[in-house]
């Protein structure tokens, strides 16, 4: 069974065992079984870090099983998907607005699609990511990451090529409608509403990429992580009179005590490319601030 993990590394074991036949309805009840055993064996894992437990997210199980398809069909495993789409984008343009991070497993030329067989190979391909060691940890601090909530797991068999996506989300603001298309060059306002007390909000980054395209097949199917694109500028929350930034500045963000927030987005670049909004709380007894929106914008 060859195993490869995307941005990770790679092993090998030897199997020669055929494939059983196995229905399209079995294999469906076999993948929300799977999916079941998956978080438990998170949430098992967060206890004894002592981080909070996940809950599943449908949206983000939709989002990771489209990709996990288009992984085993098109044979290669990535963050990026055949469109050149990243898993933000993913979940964003499927109308999520939560920060999210993925991990991806798969294993070609698996034991066969018997439901039990399945079951020890994804459950093998989570424990590799799991027991990673520092400083090579990045999918097991992926799994651990306090900040998250909730998790989609998605699953794909073609053939004999295994694919596994874990898609983990934080959801810690809910987000006003918002289109996600605009015209490049202009100002859109973002609103919404922290929900818990406990969080602040520390800031607000717009980060600019160029509009995508479908990569070659030979270039995703080298393993390599993925992350927010370097481009960015950072909005801050206002300051009241007479107090102003280090730069003089005063801050654009309108933070209300209620936690709701409102703010001018302007689409910086002339030319079309997706933005990502991304909102940035941290927690009154913590400098350190993570991630909480991940909102992608279209502007051609």
């Amino acid at each position: 069974m060859f195993m490869r993990t995307a941005g990770g590394s790679i092993g090998l074991v030897l199997c020669d065992r055929l494939a059983l036949a196995t229905s399209p309805s079995d294999l469906e009840k076999a993948f929300a079984e799977i999916r079941a055993n998956l978080l438990v064996m998170v949430n098992e894992e967060r206890v004894v870090e002592k981080v909070p437990q996940l809950a599943p997210d449908d949206l983000a199980t939709e989002v990771a099983n489209k990709h996990a398809i288009d992984l085993a069909k098109r044979e290669f495993a990535s963050h990026w998907g055949s469109d050149g789409l990243k898993a933000y984008h993913r979940y964003s343009f499927a109308g999520g607005t939560h920060a999210t991070q993925e991990n991806v497993s798969s294993a070609d030329n698996t034991w066969s699609t018997k439901p039990p067989d399945l079951k020890q190979d994804t459950a093998y391909l989570h424990v590799r990511l799991y027991n990673e060691k520092q400083p090579n940890d990045g999918h097991r601090r992926t799994i651990l990451a306090p900040q998250h909530t909730h998790v989609g797991f998605g699953l794909a068999v073609e053939q004999l090529r295994l694919r596994m996506v874990e898609l983990f989300v934080a959801k810690h603001v809910k987000v006003e409608n918002l289109k996600r298309e605009a015209n490049p060059g202009s100002t859109i306002t973002f609103s919404g509403k922290i929900l818990n007390s406990d969080h602040l909000l520390n800031n607000i980054e717009v980060f600019y990429e160029p509009l995508p395209s479908p990569p070659e097949l030979s270039w995703l199917r080298q393993p390599r992580p993925y992350s927010l694109p370097a481009d960015s500028r950072i909005l801050r929350p206002r300051l009241l009179p007479p107090y102003t930034y280090p730069d003089r500045t005063t801050g654009i963000v309108q933070v209300r005590p209620s936690g709701s927030f409102t703010s001018p987005i302007k689409l910086y670049k002339s030319e079309p490319g997706i933005y990502t909004i991304v909102t940035w709380l941290r927690s009154f007894k913590s400098q350190k601030a993570f991630p909480a929106t991940e909102v992608c914008i279209r502007a051609e």
